[in-house]
């Protein structure tokens, strides 16, 4: 492991933005793709601690040192001889007057911190919450039993404990929202590269990185039976995508939740209590409450087109929506299990004239037939490649689908789109309830557009 991120690193101290160019039918080295900030600071080089650890460490120790000065500073503008101050602090020490007792509780929380995450190097963030809640009790208690009237400097003395107050929760946020994150990210990496052979054969790679030729040997992968297509990789992915191999049995677990939410999204369909919210000529929209009060929408719309057909567009083709959907910025499929099995990552453009910004999604998409009917159910997943950027916000899909209902007539159906999503913002409900509706006659909309035209070029 060590000597695989050695050579990641050396790789991308050398990488050249004018070099980057190979042909199509060459796999792609680790070198073609952009490491992440977070890869590199999580990562343990020979075992040796990680950056954004020993920031930690750093900072633990900064805590200390600052509340220690802070509190000298405090003694000496008492105006005593600075030997007699300090006795008076220390060795006579009195809750009501003396402040040596939160330089104290700072070099015991030092002394934890430094022990648990640098020495032990434990990976959980129970302690420091330990240590931050006993801190906080004592600052409150000091500040109830201290005898403000009568302080000589009070200011000091109160900037003295805000400050104590303010970093002890300044590393529990550093510890739970970037140490144990970023050091995840990098062991998820290393964990899913490491099965990998350091020397890669002409004929191993992602199809996501480059396309079959006469040189490449290959048996082709079966078509199910009733198949609508074979199988197909995406080769649309970003070039910082870094492509991962998965263990069978983490490929076997996103299967299993993908099934599973394929059950879940046709009950969420078949429920009986969809009230209808807003009727635009032969198309509807319905919504419901979910058990956390949250609403959920249902486009129902006739579209004259092939229910295969349907289905080929909205699961196989979703690199296209960006052509068609006014809504989608860019769309790609980063992994796929097998036919019926995938992941994808969407962003979004701005929505409400700008007052809501681009989110980025990452789901776990699955389809089967049900009833004379294809489902594609869609729904929030993570994918080690694309963890939480700070530069876009990670909206979630809960549970939806698209139903693709079939009709007497072959050459019609009927598309059901279950919307459940949760865009990390508040907006009111009125608003929201408009956006989403004229959001989902907009798509059907599009939709019917781009089939016709399509349709139009083929004839």
């Amino acid at each position: 492991m060590k000597m695989r991120f050695n050579r990641l690193l050396m790789s991308v101290r050398n990488f050249d933005l004018s070099a980057y160019a190979h042909s199509v039918n060459t796999i792609g080295s680790l070198r073609d793709y952009i490491i992440s900030e977070d890869l590199l600071a999580g990562q343990r080089t020979n075992g040796r601690m990680s950056n954004v650890r020993r920031f930690f460490c750093l900072f633990v120790t900064f805590d200390f040192l600052f509340t220690s000065l802070m509190w000298i500073i405090c003694v000496m503008l008492n105006g005593e001889y600075i030997v007699k101050a300090l006795i008076e602090q220390v060795v006579h020490y009195n809750i009501h007057t003396s402040l040596f007792d939160i330089v104290l509780v700072s070099f015991c929380r030092f002394f934890i911190l430094i022990l648990f995450y640098a020495i032990i190097y434990i990976n959980h963030w129970i302690v420091i919450s330990l240590s931050t809640a006993v801190t906080c009790a004592f600052l409150i208690a000091k500040v109830l039993y201290f005898d403000w009237p009568h302080s000589s400097q009070p200011v000091f003395e109160v900037l003295l404990v805000l400050a104590s107050f303010v970093i002890a929760w300044g590393e529990a946020w550093f510890l739970d929202f970037r140490v144990i994150p970023q050091e995840n990210y990098a062991n998820r990496f290393i964990v899913a590269n490491e099965r990998t052979p350091l020397i890669r054969s002409y004929v191993q790679g992602l199809p996501s990185t480059y396309t079959e030729s006469v040189g490449n040997f290959y048996s082709p992968q079966g078509t199910p039976e009733n198949s609508v297509r074979r199988f197909q990789q995406n080769d649309r992915i970003p070039y910082e995508f870094i492509p991962i191999k998965f263990s069978k049995q983490d490929e076997d677990n996103y299967k299993h939740v993908a099934s599973k939410n394929l059950i879940e999204a046709w009950k969420l369909f078949e429920e009986k209590d969809w009230v209808l919210e807003r009727q635009f000529e032969n198309d509807q929209v319905y919504t419901r409450l979910d058990q956390s009060r949250r609403k959920i929408f249902k486009l129902q719309a006739p579209i004259d087109v092939d229910p295969k057909y349907l289905l080929e567009e909205l699961y196989y083709r979703e690199h296209d929506f960006p052509m068609w959907n006014s809504n989608i910025k860019e769309c790609y499929k980063i992994h796929s299990f097998d036919e019926y099995t995938d992941i994808t990552y969407t962003v979004s453009k701005e929505a409400v004239g700008g007052l809501v910004a681009s989110r980025d999604f990452v789901n776990l998409r699955h389809w089967g037939k049900r009833d004379h009917s294809y489902v594609i159910c869609v729904c929030k997943t993570e994918h080690p490649s694309f963890p939480i950027s700070k530069k876009i916000v990670r909206g979630e899909n809960n549970i939806g689908c698209f139903v693709i209902e079939t009709m007497d007539d072959s050459k019609k159906s009927v598309l059901h789109w279950i919307v459940n999503i949760d865009l990390k913002l508040w907006l009111p409900g009125t608003v929201l309830d408009s956006e989403m509706t004229n959001m989902m006659f907009n798509f059907i909309k599009e939709l019917r557009n781009y089939i016709s035209s399509k349709t139009q070029e083929i004839v």
